[in-house]
């Protein structure tokens, strides 16, 4: 059996509507127990802080929690620098999710930055469901296989036959914006929100398509 392999791309692009902010709280002590505690509390403020713009505790979420120890080189007497324990260095990595609407994301990003959490805030613009998306690009590139088998089965004089296997490497995609947001630690006021929107998000996924190719028909 001939048979004609092509592999089909499929793209699609998708306006964000979903935000997530990812958030960053660093403490840093001597001891252990005051690291942890220190982040804990500041943890509190920040969920006070997003309960006063409509989230529940229950919805800001722990990604990671690191602790590790911190070093500085000192001089000795001698003045020889040697490696020195100072303490430890606590981060925790949390998130908030919410549908994407400019100004209840700008009343959370102000709620946050005003209370005395202090945390990192990095923004992602992305998709509610991105199932949608990845059933989007697969229809496509479906589609795009068989035009192309198509027209290289009519340029090379044979017929497009029985389809006979479709091969396909499942992606985890993450259907992300280029578009970036991120503020440091220190407090923002209200009025230096800035006005946001996102790029679109543009995402493509293959597939390899194989069909049986005859002998176009003479009359």
């Amino acid at each position: 059996m001939k048979t004609i392999t092509v592999k089909g791309v499929g793209t699609a692009s998708a306006t964000p509507d979903y935000v997530i902010i990812s958030l960053g709280i660093t403490s840093k002590s001597s001891e252990y127990a005051t690291a942890v505690a220190n982040a804990n509390s500041r943890i509190q403020m920040l969920q006070e802080a997003i309960r006063t713009v409509g989230f529940g505790e229950d919805e800001l979420k722990t990604q990671s929690f690191d602790v590790d120890t911190d070093y500085e080189n000192a001089p000795d007497k001698h003045g020889v620098y040697k490696r020195k324990f100072v303490g430890y260095s606590c981060r925790y990595a949390l998130k908030l999710s919410l549908d994407f609407d400019s100004e209840q994301l700008a009343k959370t990003i102000t709620a946050i930055s005003e209370s005395d959490a202090h945390a990192e805030q990095s923004i992602t613009f992305t998709v509610k469901e991105p199932h949608k998306i990845s059933e989007k690009l697969l229809k496509a590139a479906a589609e795009d296989a068989r035009e192309k088998a198509v027209i290289l089965c009519a340029a090379s004089g044979v017929t497009l036959g029985e389809l006979v296997n479709i091969s396909y490497s499942r992606k985890d995609n993450e259907y992300n914006s280029a578009s970036c947001f991120s503020l440091c630690e220190e407090p923002i006021v209200r009025s230096a929100v800035p006005e946001f929107k996102p790029d679109d998000i543009k995402s493509s996924d293959t597939a390899v398509f194989v069909w049986e190719i005859k002998a176009t028909p003479h009359n």
